[in-house]
C-alpha cells in the first residue's frame, strides 16, 4: 500500500499572520498508516521543508512520538516531480496554508484527477479539502460536483476569529463547487464522511478518525456513509478550539 501525502508550502496568510501545515493533521495519520505497513511519500509545491503553523508546534513528548513524521517534513519532494503511478491514495492534511497554494496547484490537480480516474482513494482533512476545489475530471466536470464531504466549517472559522483573515470560507467554497457538504452538529467534534473513493474529515479533532477510515479503505473495507462519532472528551475539545 502506497500513499502520497500532499502538503502546503505556504507560511503566511498575509497581514503578518503566519500559517502552514497544522501538524496533528499530518503526524497522526502518518504515524498510524506507517505502523500499519503503509509506504508514504510526502510532496509539496516547493519541495523541501514544510512550514508548520506555530500554533501547532508539539510538546517534547509528542516530538518523540511523532519523530518519523517530523523527519519526513524536513525534506519533501516537489509535486511537479510526482506521478500517480504506484499510489493507492492521496491524502491532503490541513492548516490554513493549503488555502493559499493548493487550490491553484496544477500538479496537485493532475495527481488527484488521475488517481480518481483510476479508482484510487482521495482523502483530505480540515482545510486540506481546499486542494480539491478546482480539480476537474477528464470530461471537464468538477471533481467535487455532487460529492458528499466535510471540512472546516464557516462556524468554526468564525469561532476561532479568522473569518476576516482567511482568503475565503472553505465551507462556502466547497458548496459553490456543487459539493454536498455536511458537518457535526457541534463545532470541533470529530466528523468524517466517506463517499466512495473520497474520504474527508472536518477538523483537527478528526485526524485520528480519518486515519482509521483511510486505512480501512486501503485494506478494502466496505465504505460507511458516516463514521460514528465517539464521545468527545475535554481534551479533544481543547484541541479543536485551538485549531487553525
Amino acid at each position: 500500500m502506497n500513499v502520497l501525502f500532499a502538503t502546503t508550502s505556504a507560511d503566511s496568510l498575509g497581514s503578518g499572520h503566519p500559517t502552514g501545515l497544522w501538524l496533528d493533521e499530518f503526524t497522526i495519520p502518518y504515524t498510524a498508516l506507517s505502523k500499519a505497513g503503509v509506504t508514504i511519500s510526502v510532496a509539496s509545491p516547493k519541495g523541501g521543508p514544510v512550514p508548520i503553523d506555530p500554533k501547532s508546534i508539539p510538546s517534547e513528548a509528542k516530538r518523540a512520538k511523532w519523530f518519523g513524521a517530523l523527519v519526513a517534513l524536513l525534506s519533501t519532494r516537489k509535486l511537479s516531480e510526482m506521478t500517480a503511478d504506484g499510489f493507492d491514495a492521496i491524502f491532503v492534511p490541513g492548516g490554513h496554508g493549503p488555502m493559499i497554494d493548493l487550490p491553484h496547484d496544477a500538479n496537485l490537480q493532475r495527481l488527484v484527477a488521475e488517481l480518481d480516474a483510476n479508482g484510487k482513494l482521495v482523502a483530505a482533512v480540515c482545510h486540506g479539502a481546499a486542494a480539491l476545489l478546482n480539480v476537474r475530471k477528464a470530461n471537464g466536470h468538477l471533481f467535487l460536483e455532487g460529492r458528499r464531504l466535510t471540512g472546516f466549517t464557516a462556524t468554526e472559522e468564525r469561532l476561532i476569529g479568522l473569518k476576516a483573515v482567511v482568503p475565503f470560507m472553505l465551507e462556502d467554497a466547497l458548496k459553490s463547487r456543487g459539493a454536498n457538504f455536511s458537518s457535526s452538529l457541534v463545532p470541533f467534534f470529530p466528523y468524517v464522511v466517506r463517499d466512495g473513493n473520497l474520504i474527508t474529515g472536518q477538523n483537527p479533532a478528526s485526524a485520528t478518525r480519518i486515519a482509521m477510515e483511510l486505512l480501512a479503505a486501503l485494506q478494502g473495507a466496505t465504505p460507511a456513509r458516516l463514521s460514528p462519532q465517539p464521545p468527545v472528551t475535554p481534551a479533544v475539545m481543547t484541541d479543536g478550539l485551538t485549531a487553525p
